[in-house]
C-alpha cells in the first residue's frame, strides 16, 4: 500500500498503533510555536512524493490547529502527495448547526467548507450532530464515521457484566441504546435541563435494574462535565452504587474530570480519540479500516476550489 499516516505530535502513540494495523509508514508532523503564537509545521519531504497521505489529528483545541492543518495539507501537495485526507478522530464546531439567538455565527457549515478547501475526505468518531443527520449532509468531500459501540460494548462485557447503562441526557440516547443493545444489557435514559453552559438540572433515574447493578453512565463528550456530574450526583442519591463514567471524547475543560470523581464516579474511562490518562478504549483498529477505506481514491475533479485558488 502506497500510504502514509503523517501526525501531529500529540497523536503519535494512536499514529504508531493505526499505522500498524493499516500497513501505513508513519511521518511525524513538526509543530512549533513561536513567542507571538504562529506555528510553524514541518513535513518529512522526502516521504510524501507520489503518495497518498493522510493526516491524523484531534481537533480538542480547534483555533490552536485550524491553520497548522491546512499548513500541512497544502505543504503535503507541494511536496508532490497526490491525495490529502484528515483523521480527526474528534471533530469540533459541530454543535453550532443553527441559530439559536439573533447575531451568531452557524460554524459547523463553515468549518465544514473551511476543511472541504485542503482535505480530500474525512474520517472522524462519532461526531457531536443534533439536526444535522449525517456528515453527509454537511460536507461534500467523501466521510466516514467511525461508530465507538462495539468497542464501548466490549469494554463493558469484559470488565462490568453487571453492567446498567444510564444515558445522562436525550442527546445521548443514540449511543447508550446502541451500546446496551450490543452489551446485551439494560438500560435508561434521563432528562436533562440546561440554563447555561455550567448550569445543568438532570432527572432523577426510575430504572428498579440500577439496585442490582453496576451503573455506567455513557455519553459522547464531557466538556464542562456538569452534565455528568449531576447524573453521578442523581445516582447515588437514588441509592445506586457508585457509577463508572465512559465517555467517547475525553474533551475534559478545566477541572471536570477531578470534578467527575469528586461527585462520586468509581471511575472515569474514554477512548483514545482524545490523548487522556483516562484512556481505556482503543480505536486504532476501527480508525484504521475508515482510513484505508478513503486513502486510495478514486479520480476526483480538478477544478474544486482549495485554500489559496
Amino acid at each position: 500500500m502506497n500510504g502514509v499516516l503523517a501526525v501531529f505530535p500529540e497523536m503519535t502513540a494512536l499514529g504508531r498503533k493505526i499505522a500498524e494495523v493499516a500497513g501505513l509508514d508513519l511521518a511525524p508532523i513538526e509543530l512549533h510555536r513561536f513567542p507571538d503564537g504562529e506555528c510553524l509545521v514541518t513535513l518529512p519531504e522526502t516521504q510524501l512524493s507520489d503518495r497518498d497521505v493522510a493526516i491524523l489529528a484531534t481537533l480538542r483545541n480547534p483555533d490552536a490547529l485550524a491553520l497548522a492543518l491546512r499548513f500541512a495539507a497544502e505543504t503535503a501537495r507541494e511536496f508532490g502527495a497526490r491525495s490529502v485526507g484528515l483523521a480527526a478522530p474528534y471533530l469540533a464546531y459541530m454543535r453550532q448547526d443553527r441559530r439559536f439567538a439573533p447575531g451568531q455565527a452557524i460554524s459547523a457549515p463553515v468549518f465544514a467548507r473551511y476543511l472541504e478547501e485542503s482535505f480530500d475526505w474525512l474520517v472522524t468518531v462519532d461526531p457531536h450532530l443534533h439536526r444535522i443527520a449525517k456528515l453527509d449532509d454537511l460536507f461534500a468531500i467523501p466521510c466516514r464515521r467511525v461508530v465507538t459501540a462495539p468497542v464501548i460494548a466490549g469494554w463493558i462485557q469484559d470488565n462490568i457484566p453487571d453492567a446498567v447503562l444510564v444515558g445522562p441526557d436525550s442527546e445521548s440516547e443514540q449511543w447508550v441504546a446502541e451500546v446496551a443493545g450490543l452489551a446485551r444489557r439494560p438500560y435508561e435514559v434521563l432528562t436533562k435541563h440546561r440554563f447555561g453552559d455550567r448550569d445543568v438540572e438532570v432527572s432523577i433515574p426510575q430504572s428498579a435494574a440500577l439496585a442490582g447493578g453496576t451503573p455506567v453512565i455513557i455519553d459522547d463528550i464531557a466538556s464542562s462535565g456538569r452534565t455528568m456530574i449531576q447524573a453521578v450526583s442523581r445516582l447515588l442519591k437514588a441509592g445506586s452504587r457508585p457509577p463508572v463514567c465512559v465517555v467517547i471524547h475525553a474533551v475534559f475543560a478545566g477541572d471536570a474530570e477531578a470534578d467527575i470523581i469528586a461527585a462520586g464516579a468509581a471511575r472515569l474511562v474514554t477512548t483514545d480519540s482524545i490523548p487522556h490518562a483516562s484512556n481505556d478504549v482503543e480505536l486504532a483498529v476501527p480508525l484504521a479500516d475508515a482510513i484505508t477505506s478513503l486513502l486510495h481514491p478514486a479520480e476526483r475533479p480538478d477544478d474544486r476550489p482549495r485554500a489559496g485558488t
